[in-house]
């Protein structure tokens, strides 16, 4: 097991003392330090504390040799793409407990066959939060609704559906709705 304290750290565009200031209790830029080079041992106290600080899971700071990694080769930049100017890599995602995927069959909106939308489900007091957000409603019979949330009144939800001349949906009381949170897109 290697530390990825300094990728994490990098790839979110934080200073030593940032991450330090940021821990619960804070801490020193020096101790963060020796916790990236490997001369104090990584606890997992310690991978608790720096993962809230950088707002990761503490498995995002731990790489496997089993788990891929994939080279950042360049920064697109508006009109150009750039080198990185330091050696960077990203981790692929991971799935989160709960979560739900959508598979694109045919384009509708801005999304193209073959997209897969990765979802995080939410229970009723979470739906204020996808207000102007793709979601996934499940529906009676085992039937779903993908549409835009625009608008909610007590327990309905005002849905737009994607597509020229879609007309507003409203379905009230669901037990669940699905947040779009991300996008994998085959090119």
């Amino acid at each position: 097991m290697i530390a990825a304290i300094r990728e994490v750290r990098r790839a979110k565009g934080l200073t030593l003392e940032e991450v330090a200031a940021r821990c619960v209790p804070p801490t020193t830029a020096q101790t963060v330090g020796r916790l990236e080079m490997g001369t104090r041992t990584v606890s997992v106290g310690w991978l608790n504390r720096i993962a809230a600080a950088l707002g990761v899971d503490a498995a995002d700071l731990v790489k496997l040799p089993e788990r891929p990694e994939i080279p950042v080769a360049a920064l697109l930049e508006a009109g150009a793409a750039q080198a990185p100017r330091n050696t960077a890599t990203i981790v692929p995602p991971h799935a989160e407990p709960g979560m739900v995927a959508v598979v694109v069959t045919a384009g509708v909106g801005d999304y193209r066959t073959g997209d897969e939308i990765w979802c995080r489900t939410l229970a009723p007091e979470g739906f204020g939060g996808a207000l102007n957000r793709d979601v996934l409603v499940p529906r009676p019979a085992g039937r779903f609704l993908f549409a835009r949330l625009i608008g909610r009144e007590g327990e309905r939800l005002h849905l737009l559906p994607f597509g020229a001349g879609a007309r507003q949906q409203v379905v009230a009381d669901p037990p669940w709705i699905a947040e779009a949170i991300r996008l994998v897109r085959p090119l």
